[in-house]
């Protein structure tokens, strides 16, 4: 019997709080599928909750619009990329005080990628936020 290395995954959710969740269990299922993937499960889950979450939560657009994920291998790091059908960019906000209930989202990205971005969808409308994942943590 042969294997087959997985090495891209893609769905579309719904923009609620609850595909969050779901997000993170397409990730746990694609990493177990792959190569060196429960080191990069731990990183990946937080990026991808941050990610997911602000495009559920931030993103202004028209009703039954949806959120896609892909997850991507490239040379022994994961990268995380959600879309939505938001043009506006993200901002990462130091100065949230300690009674602020959001804003800091960013921040762990930032922290636990190698490198991240931001970048207009390829079908003209939205955009794409992206990180990379690697075995030994971001920029910590």
């Amino acid at each position: 019997m042969s294997t087959v290395e997985i090495s891209a995954f893609e769905a579309m959710l719904t923009r609620h709080r609850r595909s969050v969740r779901t997000a993170r269990n397409h990730l746990r299922d694609f990493l177990a599928r792959v190569p060196y993937g429960p080191a990069l499960l731990s990183d990946g889950e937080v990026v991808l909750t941050e990610l997911v979450t602000n495009a559920v939560v931030h993103a202004r657009v028209s009703p039954g619009r949806k959120v896609a994920v892909r997850f991507e291998l490239l040379c022994g790091h994961l990268r995380i990329e959600v879309h939505d059908a938001s043009s506006e960019k993200p901002v990462i906000r130091r100065a949230a005080g300690p009674d602020d209930l959001s804003g800091r989202g960013l921040c762990p990205v930032e922290a636990l990628s190698v490198e991240w971005g931001c970048e207009p969808r390829p079908e003209g409308i939205g955009k794409i936020i992206w990180a990379l994942v690697g075995p030994e943590g971001g920029a910590r």
